[in-house]
């Protein structure tokens, strides 16, 4: 592939995930407001995924793994090539792929009197496994890739956003577990921002 070429499908890619985040932010905002209405300060994330209008959140969940292999490969088509761009890619796929099991084992939406994320079935402990272990891979792909890609503010920036979300949630489900979905959007905030601002940073740079 000729160096005109690799920039072309490294814009193209990066262009892609950045639509991609819009969307994701787009279709969550909406969802919130359809039935049944659940609460953005004590509601998990996952939950729009089961009700009425649940498919869409399973799209979403989708479009995050696709979000994520463009990612992969805007990454690897951008140099310098190191092993922080491979181990960052490798768990940056993983995560992906995590988001995309989601569609196949919903979670288990708390009764009236309950909060947190505790599982009540099989499908739910299921769903919890591969929602922490997505958040984890890609907090830690975060971290790699950040360190990769050098000087930049915004990058940074989100990066530590979703560090602080990612602490908060892990409080909140402690001690304080009415605020819950709260911290875990914020650390979803962080994440999203952080995709957005690589893949900006990405089609402008060089590829390898």
């Amino acid at each position: 592939m000729t160096p005109p070429t690799s920039a072309r499908v490294c814009r193209a890619f990066a262009t892609a995930a950045l639509a991609l985040v819009l969307l994701y932010v787009l279709i969550d905002v909406v969802l919130q407001f359809l039935p049944p209405h659940y609460s953005v300060l004590s509601d998990a994330e996952s939950d729009l995924a089961v009700g009425p209008f649940g498919g869409a959140m399973n799209l979403n969940f989708l479009a995050r793994a696709v979000m994520s292999g463009c990612v992969v490969v805007a990454v690897a088509l951008t140099a310098p090539a190191s092993r922080l761009r491979l181990a960052g890619s490798v768990l940056l796929t993983l995560a992906g792929l995590c988001s995309a099991a989601l569609v196949f084992f919903p979670t288990d939406v708390n009764r009236p009197d309950e909060f947190g994320m505790t599982p009540r079935t099989t499908v739910g402990l299921v769903h919890v496994v591969f929602a922490t272990s997505g958040f984890l891979a890609v907090l830690l792909a975060m971290a790699l890739l950040t360190r990769w890609i050098g000087r930049t503010r915004a990058v940074r920036g989100f990066f530590v956003v979703a560090l602080v979300g990612l602490g908060l949630l892990a409080a909140s489900l402690a001690v304080c577990a009415q605020v819950v979905g709260l911290t875990e959007r914020l650390c979803l905030v962080g994440i999203l921002g952080w995709t957005f601002a690589l893949c900006w940073r990405l089609r402008s740079s060089p590829p390898s």
